[in-house]
């Protein structure tokens, strides 16, 4: 990814932790967005684009005048893929910092991390990466899609491909133990066994010893919902040991990251994801954004699934300020209850109120020459995962993260 030498100087400022104020601005007349993102470090493919997001949304607000007259000020701090400076960075922000907002997060840990500290000192918290579902915060608003919105429609469609005997691959913390959950009881809905599921640290990288097991199960479909750098190794081993031939695979995670643009085609290819975006949905709102992100930062190559989800966080919260007249959080809070809804990149995107999710369409895709090719468009699906277990109309001050009974 490049960007012109404008953007690459404000971003470096700002991934230092400075404050993105025009030199005309003064803090009366700002609005301010704080974030918190791994812009370096091992999950760096996924923040640094996130972050470009955020920034490309909030220069379009402020050329347009701004929130009610007034420029958003960034405050941007990196990780660096360490959780610890999550909860460091996020009570810099809420207690130095007093933004008014906070976009940030991307493994579920990092956004535990950081929770409590924006509920504490009631400062408003978007969490726009997909996940495994089940929070239940008044303070939060979650942009990324769920397993009812994702997995419930993956699942049916790859079995129906494929065959009934499924094996779960997946990260071994609460993303993935969760997910894994999900994926089995999807199998068994639509007649399906699950052979095996098998979990790994996020900092595993041989597989060979899976791939032999999964040979001996003999299954008829793959389910990966492996996350990071060193995941990716197994769809490379997989590759290489013929197996792509022979087994068809899905994935809830692969290509979040655009992960397909770092594996090869004959490494990708087949391989079927549903998600929120896609790089090649031919619409009139993508194909305006990617020329945007084009004009910022050379080329529209880096654009994945939670940059937009990051993009689009920021304009619903945008949208909800201009509604609410001010950045008073209540106030905000109550405009995004009121059933919200904007335009984006990947279609729209609708407040849900019962649980602060967002109602999404979801493609179902397959991996094409490094390209996720859409196969079907499902409009508008709820989040009925979280809505089974959260309902902050009926009791606002809940504040857990269930974990859905199956």
């Amino acid at each position: 990814m490049t960007m012109n030498r404008r953007h690459f100087l404000t971003a470096t400022a700002a991934l230092a932790g400075a404050s993105l104020l025009p030199l005309s601005a003064s803090a009366a007349d700002t609005v301010k967005l704080g974030s918190v993102l791994d812009t370096s470090g091992i999950f760096d493919a996924y923040g640094k684009p996130m972050d470009m997001a955020m920034r490309l949304a909030v220069e379009e607000i402020n050329a347009a005048g701004g929130l009610n007259g007034k420029m958003i000020d960034v405050t941007a701090y990196d990780t660096q893929s360490d959780m610890a400076l999550y909860t460091q960075y996020g009570r810099q922000l809420t207690q130095q910092d007093e933004v008014d907002v906070v976009h940030g997060g991307i493994l579920s840990a990092s956004r535990e991390a950081i929770r409590p500290t924006m509920r504490k000192t009631n400062t408003l918290y978007f969490y726009n990466v997909l996940y495994e579902g089940g929070v239940c915060d008044r303070n939060i608003f979650i942009n990324g899609v769920t397993p009812a919105q994702q997995v419930e429609a993956l699942i049916p469609f790859a079995m129906n491909k494929a065959g009934k005997k499924v094996y779960v691959l997946a990260a071994d913390y609460n993303y993935g133990q969760i997910t894994a959950k999900w994926i089995q009881k999807y199998v068994a809905e639509n007649g399906g066994e699950t052979v095996a599921v098998d979990f790994f640290p996020l900092d595993v990288s041989d597989f060979g010893s899976t791939i032999a097991k999964i040979q001996a199960a003999d299954p008829d479909l793959i389910v990966a919902s492996l996350v990071g750098g060193a995941h990716l190794s197994f769809f490379r081993q997989w590759a290489a040991a013929g197996m792509n031939k022979k087994i068809p695979m899905a994935s809830t995670t692969l290509g979040v990251g655009n992960e397909h643009k770092v594996l090869t085609a004959e490494e990708g290819d087949g391989i079927m994801v549903a998600y929120n975006y896609s790089q090649e949905l031919d619409t009139p709102a993508n194909n305006a954004f990617k020329k945007k992100w084009a004009e910022a930062y050379g080329d529209a190559n880096g654009v994945h699934e939670i940059a937009v989800s990051n993009y689009q966080g920021v304009l619903t919260w945008a949208e909800a300020v201009k509604k609410a007249g001010s950045t008073d959080r209540d106030m905000v809070i109550e405009a995004l209850e009121s059933g919200l809804s904007i335009e984006g990149p990947a279609g729209t995107v609708t407040v849900d109120p019962k649980t602060h999710h967002a109602v999404l369409d979801v493609h179902i895709m397959e991996f094409d020459g490094q390209k996720m090719k859409v196969l079907e468009t499902l409009k508008q699906r709820q989040p009925i995962d979280t809505q089974a277990v959260c309902d902050l109309e009926a009791n606002p001050n809940d504040n857990q993260q269930y974990e859905i009974k199956f």
